[in-house]
């Protein structure tokens, strides 16, 4: 059974964003599955580069172990997104606006933050094939 953009999407941020379960993350890749993140830097905490689906489940799963800094949680229900359908119907692209909630204890003066990212993603027999997320890497820091 085909899924569509949006149920991948939708499984894809559950098990990563929301319940940081690297096995279902895992699970929504295919076996040979490449996650990039190209715009983080080599050698920081989140991964920049994981080809396949037991590589991207043990180093999510490591990379979840990591306590989350209190101003580094999505605040799900202000954030939003839009999924881009391409001519390829195997490509599809989120635009995200994830936003963080201010305390007053950040740069962010109690201000909410808003970041904006965009995910490409290359679907095959209704799994990712290759993940291009590209976000500002000092969330990761």
């Amino acid at each position: 059974m085909s899924r569509t953009p949006q149920e991948i999407f939708q499984h894809y941020v559950y098990a990563g964003t929301i319940s940081r379960d690297a096995d279902a993350l895992a699970e929504q890749f295919t076996e040979d599955g490449v996650f990039e993140a190209p715009l983080v830097p080599v050698g920081a905490p989140f991964p920049r580069r994981l080809v396949g689906r037991e590589e991207i489940r043990s180093a999510m799963a490591a990379y979840y172990e990591q306590p989350v800094k209190a101003d580094r949680v999505p605040n799900i229900d202000k954030s939003g997104y839009v999924l881009h359908t391409t001519s390829d119907p195997d490509v599809f692209i989120a635009e995200i606006d994830t936003v963080f909630d201010g305390d007053g204890d950040s740069d962010s003066d109690g201000a909410d933050v808003t970041v904006s990212l965009v995910q490409i993603f290359r679907i095959r027999d209704g799994k990712i094939a290759r993940l291009r997320d590209y976000f500002a890497p000092e969330l990761v820091s």
